[in-house]
This record gives structure tokens, C-alpha cells and sequence, in this order.
């Protein structure tokens, strides 16, 4: 039987007007739940892949709710653990051409914001997986998230599983007390495999692409491998970082690409341009998702496992909803240059 990948983070409910209106226009919320480390279950789930999210959620209908949420995409969800007051919030206003999307969290006293070391039994969880995620949202959320996700990491490495982590850096959440610089390092010693987009390693560990220009969708991906080689100077033990590349032409039109250096080797991936996006939040996870499934599948073929995530979180961007819910077939066929949208009959 094929080993469970198992994430670890916060699911929140989102809540977002209908269409492209504002908040002071909406009198009505779509109510989907979404969050990095499950987004990447989902698609990893969708891929065939066996899952585990675990998190903490109260011991409410909402909670209840969120799990039901998950079990419909086949996300494992027997090692959350229940307890605490509330499930967090996130508002999202979608923007659309020049004007930028807006999110208000509504997040504090969460759930998993009070988790503390011991409640999660994790031999017990990784029994049967070989690959654990995690990203730079779950320590920044508190000092019991943070040392709950260095209690994890700790055990997956003991018990020989390949960790990843999505640097993540959210400006937002650091209110706890510590600085990402503090907390994120001693995290990050313990992954085999870590990406982030064109900013988060600056943010996170004052790493800069030289002279690299984000403006009007180009992205010059070869600056990035000075990135690369200077996250793995930093921490020796990863083998594999990947950057994604979002070129903002505007709210409604980016570019989408990525770099990946592993052990040496550095490659780029196509550029996608993408025209018309329906929802972007949960590209960097999509893209995660696919990169775990390739390197996974496609062990010996790196070009390959970083193409299939890319055209993946291409992808992602034309499904509503925090999730990626695109299929290998359909991954695939675009990684094979059928970029035509015709119907399927």
C-alpha cells in the first residue's frame, strides 16, 4: 500500500461576496473552507495519493462541517483533534483587473492558535506515511503552533520521512512575539525540500534575487538559481528548492512559471500566461502539491516533476475555492501543449 503524505496546519472558513463584488456591496457570503497545508492534501488527493490533514477544530458544527468539507475529496481527516473556542475566518474580496484582491482574517483565539505540545500523537500519525508538509503560516500563527510544528517535524525526521515546507511568509500573522527570522530557521533544518515565491525568502531569511524584475509579468528565472544556491548554503540538508515565478500584469493576468535546483542541478520550467484567472488564492499550494506528486512519480525525471507542477497551479488559478481539484490526465494533457479549452465529449 502507498504511504500517506500528512500535512499539518489551519483550515479556516472562507467567506467572499458573490462575483467580483465589494464587501460594503455584499449581502451575501459564499462559505467554502480552505487553508494551505489542507489545500495541498486535496490536491495531492485528487492525484490519487493517500492523505492525511491534521489540524485542531472545535468541537462545534463547524467544525463538523469542515471535516465533511474534507472527506468529500478524500482527504484523510481521523488524526484531527477537536477542542478549543472557535474555527478561524477569512474574508476575501476578489479584485479583478487593476483593482488587487482584499482579505480580512478574523482568526484570533482559533482553535489551533491554542494547541500546545502532547495533544497530537505524532508516531501515531506518521505510522503510516512517508512525507510530511508544512508551511510558514502554521508557526506564525502562535507560540503553540510554532512548537507544535517543531515537535513535528522533530518526529518525522526520527522516523525517517521526507519533510517539505512552503516558506509562506504572511506579514500579518507575526504578532506573537518572535520574528520569522527567530522561529523559521531551526524549522527549516529539518526539511529535505522547501519552496517559496519570488519575495518569501527575503522576508523570511534576507535572501534576494540580484537585480530580479517582477514588473508587467517578467520574471527573469535564471536570477533565481542565486536564490537556490543560497537557501542551500544555509541549510545544507535540503536537497530540493523550488521558486515560483508570478509575473502581475494585473488582478485578472499573470504570468506563471518556476525554477527548481536539486543537488546541483538547476532547471526552468515553461511560462504559462494566464489571461482570464478565476481565483488565484492557493496557487503556491497547488504548485506544492504537484511538486510533491512529481517527485514522487517521477523520481528520476526533475524537468518533469517541476513541469507537472507548474501546469498544475496553472491550472488552479481557473477553479473558485481555495482547492485545486484539476486531474492528472488533465495536468498532463497540458504539459503536452494542449493549452485549447475545447469541450470534452
Amino acid at each position: 500500500m502507498e504511504k500517506k503524505v500528512v500535512t499539518f496546519g489551519e483550515i479556516m472558513l472562507r467567506l467572499s461576496p458573490p462575483g467580483y463584488l465589494r464587501f460594503a456591496q455584499a449581502r451575501a457570503f459564499d462559505a467554502i473552507y480552505g487553508g494551505g497545508e489542507s489545500n495541498v492534501a486535496v490536491s495531492l488527493s485528487n492525484y490519487g495519493v493517500p492523505t492525511d490533514f491534521v489540524t485542531r477544530l472545535p468541537e462545534n458544527d463547524l467544525g463538523d462541517a469542515c471535516i465533511n468539507f474534507l472527506r468529500q475529496y478524500g482527504v484523510g481527516t481521523g488524526k484531527i483533534v477537536r477542542g478549543g473556542e472557535r474555527l478561524g475566518i477569512y474574508f476575501l474580496e476578489m479584485g479583478a483587473v487593476q483593482r488587487g484582491s482584499k482579505v480580512v482574517y478574523d482568526r484570533a483565539h482559533s482553535s489551533i492558535s491554542t494547541i500546545e505540545r502532547g495533544m497530537i500523537d505524532w508516531k501515531e500519525v506518521f505510522a503510516d506515511a512517508n512525507w510530511f508538509h508544512w508551511t510558514g503560516i502554521t508557526p506564525a500563527i502562535s507560540a503553540g503552533t510554532a512548537n507544535v510544528c517543531l515537535e513535528a517535524v522533530q518526529a518525522a525526521k526520527e522516523m525517517g520521512l521526507t519533510v517539505s515546507c512552503d516558506l509562506n511568509y504572511r506579514k500579518k500573522l507575526w504578532k506573537w512575539g518572535k520574528t520569522p527570522a527567530e522561529v523559521m530557521p531551526k524549522l527549516v533544518g529539518y526539511c529535505d525540500v522547501a519552496i517559496g515565491n519570488e519575495e518569501d525568502a527575503d522576508k523570511v531569511f534576507g535572501i534576494k534575487a540580484p537585480e530580479a524584475d517582477v514588473v508587467a509579468g517578467k520574471v527573469e528565472a535564471e536570477k533565481y538559481l542565486y536564490v537556490c544556491e543560497q537557501l542551500n548554503a544555509r541549510f545544507p540538508n535540503l536537497k530540493t528548492i523550488a521558486v515560483t515565478l508570478r509575473g502581475s500584469i494585473s488582478a485578472s493576468h499573470n504570468t506563471w512559471a518556476a525554477v527548481l535546483w536539486d543537488e546541483g542541478n538547476f532547471y526552468q520550467s515553461p511560462q504559462y500566461d494566464i489571461t482570464h484567472i478565476v481565483d488565484r488564492v492557493g496557487g503556491g499550494d497547488s504548485f506544492m502539491g504537484g511538486l510533491i506528486y512529481g517527485l514522487r512519480t517521477y523520481a528520476v525525471d526533475r524537468q518533469r516533476a517541476l513541469d507537472f507542477a507548474v501546469a498544475a497551479s496553472c491550472l488552479k488559478h481557473l477553479f473558485f475555492g481555495d482547492f485545486n481539484l484539476t486531474t492528472v490526465a488533465e495536468v498532463e494533457k497540458l504539459m503536452g501543449g494542449d493549452a485549447s479549452g475545447r469541450v470534452s465529449r
